[in-house]
């Protein structure tokens, strides 16, 4: 499933130990782009997503699960992230990336370079 919105708030990192080993949890808020926009709280569970590489306002897609279970019959319901990229860029790495004029490669030339001719 996916979720496309604005990073609106990174919240703490948090951490702790389990029966499987340590683990880490760092929430962050998106804004849909809806006509009626709904805030949604997803979990990044051992950096399944580089935070780091996005900042509040950016716009992204996320690749969802979500998951719900029984505890003391209540239940409980969390959206958990496996996969993010920043809109109208190709790789995650890129946001914040913005192309200038000298980043263009040069224009191709019909000459052969010396050692691709055939003589």
């Amino acid at each position: 499933m996916e979720i496309k919105g604005k990073i609106v708030q990174i919240l703490q990192a948090v951490t702790g130990n389990s029966a499987r080993g340590e683990w880490k949890r760092q929430d962050f808020i998106i804004e849909t782009q809806e006509q009626y926009p709904k805030k949604v709280c997803i979990q990044n569970f051992n950096g399944k997503a580089d935070l780091e590489k996005f900042g509040v306002g950016t716009i992204v897609n996320v690749s969802i699960n979500i998951e719900s279970r029984e505890y003391n019959e209540k239940w409980y319901t969390s959206v958990n992230v496996w996969k993010m990229e920043a809109v109208g860029q190709g790789q995650s790495s890129n946001q914040g990336y913005t192309p200038s004029a000298s980043d263009a490669p040069p224009p191709p030339s019909d000459e052969i370079p010396q050692e691709e001719a055939p003589f």
